[in-house]
């Protein structure tokens, strides 16, 4: 058990080197998926046999699903890409102004796609910022209109009547904290929760 959870800390630490100093993206968000799946079992308790077949198992699929899409410039993960995304509907506010989300309370499962449409009903605009969220999570794109953005997310600001949707996956489990990062909403309840299981 000491050398798989060594050898996992060993890894750890060479995947954030490369997520620091690497200057490719697609190599980034690869390194990035990596060292989620590695904090994760460094989290796990369990049967020790289960760990390491787990551990090797994953280690070895995502090594060569992040090796095979550097080399031939595939959507990352593979196995992720098939899967049909959960919708989800959030809304920031409503048409009576009220500093809210709808739902406050979002429920998610690690490694399972989700779309998440985001909508902006009030008269004034708002943020969805949930940082450590994004950051345990993968995301695909983010669109708005006919215009995706792909890459690190880590709040969106949607305008009166504006709409976009965040296709992501949760990698991390952990509770998170949701928020509107304009100055006195946050403090006037437009918080939430955000749980992935």
């Amino acid at each position: 058990m000491r050398y798989i959870t060594g050898l996992t800390k060993d890894t750890l630490k060479f995947s954030k080197r490369i997520y620091r100093y690497s200057k490719n993206y697609q190599l980034r968000q690869r390194v990035h998926y990596i060292k989620l799946i590695l904090s994760k079992y460094l989290l796990e308790q369990g049967n020790i046999l289960t760990l390491v077949a787990r551990f090797w198992k994953t280690c070895l699929v995502t090594l060569a699903i992040a090796l095979m899409g550097y080399c031939f410039e595939g959507p990352i993960p593979m196995a992720m890409a098939s899967q049909e995304p959960i919708e989800i509907n959030v809304s920031l506010g409503n048409e009576a102004g009220e500093l809210k989300f709808f739902p406050e309370h979002l429920e998610f499962t690690a490694g399972q796609s989700y779309t998440l449409r985001l909508d902006n009903p009030s008269p004034i605009k708002h943020y969805f910022t949930a940082k450590d969220f994004a950051d345990a999570s993968w995301t695909k794109k983010v669109q708005v209109g006919k215009v995706e953005v792909k890459g690190a997310i880590h709040e969106l600001e949607l305008q009166p009547g504006g709409q976009a949707e965040w296709v992501l996956t949760p990698m991390k489990l952990g509770t998170y904290q949701l928020y509107c990062s304009i100055a006195g909403h946050k403090e006037s309840g437009m918080t939430g929760k955000i749980v992935v299981k």
